[in-house]
């Protein structure tokens, strides 16, 4: 089966070429010749992903999925939310966000965070589903490992002692956001081809 996939991100695509496996074939508006912003305007994460789905399906009429991803922090009102990826602004970097958000949390020993991952599959005009992954922390003082990418190097999963960029890619995707999420999909995917 062939899935569009609203993303530019190389390590989002790997991620979702892992979780669903074999049978599925993932590929970017990039690889169809669209390398135009996908817009995502909306003030949730819900309709962020709905938007972004709901234009490839219009443009290209083909099975595809979009995500929309926030990091909530308690102490910061649910900031920066749905504005994770621009944070520090149109410019903005994971350096640039992080650097920011470390800023803004100095002095606050309250640093519940977590992560949400939600999901819009469009396979018909009918056939809109959404699916959700979430994953609780904390926010660490300074940022320590290597990969991952965003806000990876300063979060910290409960029972872990580490940063989600700290785990091994396996390791993540057991209790990413999007890796709960993603599995989510393919659960779903795979009872489709089952049928």
């Amino acid at each position: 089966m062939e899935l569009l996939f609203a993303t530019a991100n190389s390590h989002k695509l790997q991620e979702a070429r892992d979780i669903l496996g074999q049978g599925f074939n993932i590929i970017t508006p990039a690889s169809l010749g669209f390398t135009d912003e996908i817009p995502e305007t909306a003030p949730t994460l819900e309709e962020n992903s709905l938007m972004k789905a709901s234009f490839l399906w219009e443009r290209f009429r083909r099975p595809c999925f979009a995500d929309d991803t926030g990091l909530v922090v308690d102490s910061l009102g649910g900031r920066p939310g749905v504005y994770s990826a621009r944070y520090a602004g149109p410019e903005a970097d994971s350096k640039k966000n992080t650097a920011l958000l470390l800023k803004e949390l100095n002095g606050i020993d309250e640093r519940k965070a977590r992560f949400v991952t939600i999901i819009t599959l469009i396979l018909s005009d009918k056939e809109i589903l959404l699916f959700e992954g979430r994953v609780e922390g904390s926010i660490a003082y300074t940022p320590s490992g290597s990969g991952g990418f965003g806000y990876d190097p300063v979060f910290l999963p409960d029972g872990y002692d580490k940063s989600l960029a700290e785990l091994s890619p396996k390791e993540k995707n057991i209790i990413s956001h999007r890796g709960v999420a993603m599995r989510e999909l393919s659960a779903y995917l795979h009872s489709l081809n089952s049928r």
